[in-house]
């Protein structure tokens, strides 16, 4: 069913709601690919279906990987063993960053003499790739970005001699994630050096936890160098994925703001993903979190705190801490966003712009926002075709009247049936529902 164009919100009181969320789009991502270079069959129970992980799901598909989506809420991924075919034309990314990277290093595995384009939308092409093209240059691979740093980009195959690399860590984890997943098929051992302070760290950690899980190891030093040894090879397995933390966070910042009670069912204290921790946050901010090993619950608080915080290990949840901080009791600094300014839009200016529109006064800096809550008002929110956008300021519609959502569609990103779980979650806070 369609979007409309525009999405009415009103408030309501404290909420109170037992919500799952569907699979993780950076664990669902990061299991494609894996699954796709493995040794036989692999079942991927609960996946993310969404835009992103649809394109990764076609990419693969055009470089000869066969992926068969269940009904019953399962895809099985017949691995290549580590082999691709030459695809037909152009790899289409879209505006999936964790598409495009993952598989600019793994396109150096199709057939010698193939030459793999990786192109996506407007907004993509001004995303930064050079430095894991850089990196890749070094592993013996060739490849190169536009003229810009930017894609489309080529990459030829034959495969990845190995060796050691220097990757820029301030830029994007995605990079570093992209070469560790790839490294195993290498001719000799890769050694990845990191240049500066690793952004989003526990996104690694994820790699490398998914890694060992299909049968790889890698060694971490520290974050400051990584050793794989080549000759491994993925087996293929069963593999469930967890409920999106980062989606999940909206959920909890509902309870946050409105002083209500909301329990995320499948989430808890054995999660992998770092965006959980955005409930350690909300705790900073007065609320109470009670952490289970299968569920996470959070009780917000009659009164917000605001909060010093630095977002750069979960650079994601900083649109959504940004709005519960327009709703706590005095000014909230946010800082290590300097990786918002390349995602699906400028996150800094675009959070900056809208927060003003529902009152706050907003101080932005190269990588930090400052965040003085005022007087709420109704305004129609801009969404800069990015779901976070959407989603986070589904947040603020619990509190403010007549709050309108442009293009809310861009939530099918990452989370198409959003406003269906937003609405059942928390009735009559959305206006003509039945046009979701």
């Amino acid at each position: 069913m369609p979007f409309p164009n525009i999405i009415r919100l009103a408030p309501i009181g404290p909420v109170s709601a037992e919500i799952r969320i569907p699979g993780s789009k950076s664990i669902t991502n990061r299991a494609f690919v894996i699954a796709a270079l493995a040794d036989g069959l692999s079942i991927l129970n609960a996946p993310l279906l969404s835009d992103d992980t649809e394109v990764m799901s076609k990419c693969l598909t055009d470089l000869g990987i066969s992926i068969d989506i269940l009904p019953e809420d399962r895809t099985i991924i017949a691995g290549s063993g580590g082999e691709f075919v030459c695809p037909s034309s152009a790899l289409f990314a879209g505006n999936s960053g964790t598409t495009i990277r993952f598989l600019a290093a793994a396109a150096s595995l199709a057939p010698q003499g193939c030459s793999v384009i990786l192109d996506g939308i407007a907004r993509m092409r001004q995303r930064p790739i050079v430095g894991l093209i850089d990196a890749m240059q070094q592993l013996g691979v060739t490849a190169a970005a536009s003229a810009t740093g930017c894609p489309p980009v080529t990459v030829d195959g034959g495969g990845i001699r190995g060796g050691a690399c220097l990757i820029e860590g301030t830029m994007s984890s995605q990079y570093l994630s992209a070469l560790l997943m790839v490294s195993p098929y290498a001719a000799e051992d890769v050694e990845i050096e990191v240049h500066g302070d690793l952004v989003s760290k526990p996104y690694v950690d994820m790699t490398l936890s998914m890694m060992a899980d299909f049968g790889v190891t890698a060694t971490n030093n520290n974050y400051r160098s990584f050793t794989i040894p080549a000759g491994q090879r993925y087996l293929g397995r069963e593999y469930d994925v967890e409920p999106d933390a980062s989606n999940a966070s909206y959920f909890f910042s509902a309870a946050a703001v409105t002083g209500g009670l909301v329990t995320v069912e499948g989430l808890g204290t054995l999660s992998m993903q770092g965006d959980i921790h955005v409930v350690d946050v909300l705790e900073q901010m007065g609320c109470s979190v009670l952490r289970e090993a299968s569920s996470t619950t959070v009780s917000g608080p009659s009164e917000l705190k605001p909060i010093d915080f630095d977002a750069s290990s979960i650079p994601d949840m900083a649109q959504t801490i940004a709005v519960v901080a327009a709703f706590a009791a005095g000014p909230s600094r946010l800082t290590g966003l300097k990786t918002l300014r390349v995602k699906e839009t400028d996150r800094i200016a675009a959070m900056a712009k809208e927060l003003r529109k529902i009152g706050s006064t907003v101080t932005e800096g190269s990588d930090y926002l400052i965040i003085q809550p005022g007087l709420t008002k109704a305004a129609a929110i801009d969404t800069y075709d990015d779901h976070r956008m959407a989603m986070s300021f589904a947040v603020a519609g619990l509190k403010i009247d007549d709050l309108i959502i442009n293009d809310p569609g861009c939530v099918s990103k990452t989370f198409p049936d959003f406003w269906t779980r937003w609405s059942g979650a928390f009735p009559n806070t959305l206006l003509d529902e039945a046009n979701v």
